[in-house]
């Protein structure tokens, strides 16, 4: 747990990056939470130090990039072998993503892209050689975000 308190600026800030942090503007948010472009870019390294802001990543589209199959599997782990697991499969190849669950079943989900079925069968096998019960499949056709409301009242109140 962080020792950080966020303030609204901080909140502000962060909302910003999540709406657009690809093609938004120290500048930008700095007028959006009516702060300096200095303050900004303290913040956002404070918050990156902290841990708060972890990376920023892009959002791709796997089918245009050509990897027309994009699957979420349902995982069961023991509690014991969990984050082990989750940490190790991130190596494995197609794995693009692993949140791991409090639950104690279908407490892991690999999200994977492939080629064909043939590239996902062998991911599929290499899930279950590696101590993963595989509870269930699905194919992902879209994914949709927003960034989290909690975030966007800035100094202002806005």
């Amino acid at each position: 747990m962080s020792d950080v308190s966020l303030d609204n600026t901080d909140r502000g800030i962060l909302f910003m990056l999540q709406k657009d942090a690809r093609n938004i503007t120290i500048a930008d948010i700095a007028e959006e939470v009516d702060v300096s472009a200095s303050t900004v870019r303290n913040r956002i390294e404070d918050m990156e130090e902290a841990g708060i802001i972890e990376g920023y990543f892009p959002k791709i589209n796997y089918e245009q990039a050509n990897f027309p199959l994009h699957v979420l599997f349902v995982c069961s782990a023991s509690a014991e072998e969990r984050e082990e697991l989750a940490r190790h499969v991130l190596e494995q190849r197609g794995v693009v993503d692993v949140r791991e669950m409090l639950t104690s079943k279908r407490n892991l989900y690999v999200e994977v892209v492939a080629t064909d079925t043939r590239d996902l069968t062998e991911i599929t096998n290499d899930l279950s050689s590696q101590g993963f019960a595989v509870e269930s499949t699905e194919i992902i056709t879209s994914h949709y975000t927003r960034p989290w409301e909690e975030f966007s009242s800035g100094p202002s109140g806005e």
